[in-house]
């Protein structure tokens, strides 16, 4: 079955709410016989930064990585109840194609992890794996991709230099590049910046901002100011459980719930 993802049509107003790109419902999710989620629901917006915060073990990495099924790759886990859909779409059909999901929703690991190959063949290598062979068009998608993650300038005179041989910020930001080069309509972060200093962590939040223009971008973070700085909305987990999903704003200077507040205020976590 051919699952089209396209959510360009989805656009936000004025005068209503944007429409949801991905809607879970019910969900509850177990490795084994260890529930890890319980009854999640939430939505999640076009073109806007979402950050996930909540103390180790809370799920939060375990419900980005059930948004584009990498979870599948650990036998025990499933899905127990509830749905995650995507443009309308339940993800977890038996129909829907886990590769073609994973081209329209892309993800940037905690560590970054680029290849032992060129800059160019990181960028390259998810084209060349869809049947792209035309250099003219690798050329033109590997400098958008870099562009895109304000890496070009950087690198544009190494390109046929081992990745490996880039900074630790260089290399989370080829990561996002080569995420960028299958053009996804959504972005999946997994604490991108825990392993970078300072100075690399602020050009990824940069680039986060000018991300948010063109793809919808889901963050997990350990790093509450962080979550402040970069996010629209804000998600609190704990214990597996969603406490509280609000705007930004609302969830650092005005939470609802107790166990919200303690957290922000570094009461506990």
């Amino acid at each position: 079955m051919n699952v089209n993802f396209d959510i360009q049509g989805i656009q936000a107003t004025s005068t209503k709410p944007p429409k949801p790109v991905i809607k879970t419902k019910g969900l509850d999710f177990v490795y084994g016989d260890s529930q890890a989620l319980f009854n999640i629901s939430m939505d999640i917006f076009k073109k806007e930064v979402t950050a996930f915060i909540g103390p180790s073990g809370c799920g939060k990495s375990t419900l980005l990585r059930c948004f584009n099924r990498m979870n599948d790759l650990i036998d025990s886990a499933k899905i127990k109840s509830g749905n995650i859909r995507i443009s309308d779409i339940d993800i977890y059909n038996k129909d829907v194609d886990v590769i073609e999901l994973r081209k329209h929703v892309g993800m940037v690991f905690q560590k970054s992890n680029p290849f032992p190959k060129s800059i160019y063949e990181n960028i390259a290598y998810g084209m060349r794996i869809q049947g792209i062979k035309n250099r003219s068009e690798l050329d033109d998608t590997v400098e958008s991709s870099l562009r895109g993650a304000a890496l070009w300038d950087e690198v544009k005179d190494r390109l046929n230099k081992s990745a490996l041989g880039l900074s630790g910020g260089q290399q989370q930001r080829l990561c996002i590049a080569r995420a960028l080069a299958v053009k996804p309509k959504i972005i999946l972060m997994d604490e991108p910046c825990s392993a970078l200093d300072p100075v690399a962590t602020a050009k990824v939040e940069e680039l986060i901002h000018k991300l948010k223009k063109h793809y919808t971008i889901v963050v997990v973070t350990h790093n509450m100011q962080q979550a402040a700085r970069v996010s629209d909305r804000t998600a609190f987990f704990y214990l597996g459980r969603l406490v509280e999903y609000e705007t930004t704003e609302q969830i650092f200077m005005n939470p609802k719930n107790s166990k919200t507040e303690a957290y922000v205020s570094g009461r506990f976590g």
